[in-house]
C-alpha cells in the first residue's frame, strides 16, 4: 500500500518512519533524497479523508497549517492519502512558556471565528442547530461498547450523570469550526513560538465548549500560569466562554466515550489510554 502511494506521488524517498501518536490514520514521516521532510497521511475511513481536504481548503490563509502538497482520492484498497509539508518543531509538551501557551489560544480562537460556509459541505458537517442531540448521540453511540467494560453499577451511574449533567448546561457557543481533537501531538511548537497545527479528520462545526476538553486534560490543568496566558491569547481573538461550567460535563463525556473507542480499536493495544480514561471517569463519579 505505501509504495502505491509513493508511486501515485511520484516520490523519491530515501528514508521513512511512521509517526507514534496517530490514533486513527496512519501517518508516516518520509526524507527524501534532497533532504527535505514530508508527510504521507493515508486516513481511517473515506469520510475521515474528505473531512481532511475540505478542512485544508477552509483553514487555509486562515490558521497556521501544514501545506498540502499532494492528494490521492484513493481507490477501493485505499482510503485516500496526502501529501503534507512539514511544520517545524515538535509536538507541545506540558513545560511549555507562557508566550507558546499564549499563541495556543490565539491558534485556537483563531479556528473557532471561523463559520460554515454558504454551500453545504460532504465530510464537514454543521451539528450546531442539533447541538444536544448530537452530544447525545455521540454518546450513546459508545454506549454498547462501554458497558462491556465497566461494572454494571458503575455503568448505570455513567448514563444517570450524563443525563442529569446535560440538563445544566448553558447555551452552546457557536457556530464554530471545531477541531475535535485539539490536544498537545496535534499542535507543533518550535521554540517559543507554535507552528500551527495538525489531524483535522475528526473536525465539525458545531459549539467550541467541547474543542477545550483534550487540550485541558493534556496541557492546561497543570500549570495555573499557563491556563491564565492561554485564556488571555485567546480572549484576544474572541470571547472564551466560562470554562468552569462546561468542562466538567465535557471532559466526563470524552472519558466514557474513549472508553468506548478503546473497546473498538483494542483494549490491549489501546490499555494506557484505557486506564487514564477510566480513572477520570471514575473521579466524577465518585
Amino acid at each position: 500500500m505505501l509504495n502505491r502511494v509513493f508511486e501515485q506521488f511520484r516520490l523519491q524517498v530515501r528514508s521513512v518512519n511512521e509517526v507514534e501518536d496517530s490514533h486513527s490514520s496512519t501517518v508516516f514521516k518520509c526524507t527524501l533524497f534532497n533532504g527535505e521532510n514530508v508527510f504521507l497521511k493515508i486516513p481511517f475511513s473515506k469520510l475521515k479523508c474528505q473531512r481532511e481536504l475540505e478542512a485544508y481548503e477552509i483553514l487555509k490563509g486562515k490558521v497556521a497549517i501544514p501545506e498540502m502538497l499532494d492528494y490521492w482520492a484513493g481507490d477501493e484498497e485505499c482510503t485516500g492519502a496526502f501529501l503534507l509539508s512539514e511544520l517545524k518543531g515538535k509536538p507541545l509538551i506540558t513545560k511549555a512558556s507562557r508566550t507558546v501557551a499564549f499563541q495556543v489560544g490565539v491558534l485556537q480562537a483563531s479556528m473557532h471565528t471561523i463559520q460554515p460556509p454558504a454551500q453545504k459541505l460532504s465530510g464537514i458537517q454543521n451539528e450546531f442547530p442539533e447541538w444536544s442531540s448530537f452530544v447525545q448521540r455521540q454518546f450513546y453511540s459508545f454506549a454498547d461498547d462501554v458497558k462491556d467494560v465497566l461494572d454494571k453499577r458503575l455503568y448505570i451511574q455513567a448514563i444517570e450523570n450524563f443525563e442529569k449533567m446535560k440538563q445544566q448546561l448553558p447555551a452552546p457557543d457557536g457556530p464554530s469550526f471545531i477541531h475535535m481533537d485539539f490536544r498537545p501531538a496535534n499542535i507543533i511548537v518550535d521554540g517559543h513560538n507554535v507552528s500551527g497545527t495538525i489531524d483535522f479528520e475528526s473536525v465539525r462545526f458545531g459549539a467550541t465548549e467541547i474543542d477545550f476538553t483534550k487540550l485541558y486534560r493534556d496541557f492546561l490543568r497543570y500549570d495555573s500560569a499557563l491556563y491564565h496566558a492561554y485564556q488571555e491569547g485567546y480572549n484576544s481573538v474572541r470571547p472564551l466562554i466560562d470554562l468552569e461550567v462546561v468542562l466538567p460535563f465535557y471532559r466526563f463525556t470524552d472519558a466514557f466515550n474513549s472508553i468506548g473507542w478503546c473497546k473498538r480499536r483494542g483494549m490491549e493495544k489501546n490499555a494506557l489510554f484505557l486506564e487514564e480514561n477510566l480513572s477520570i471517569l471514575k473521579k466524577f463519579l465518585k
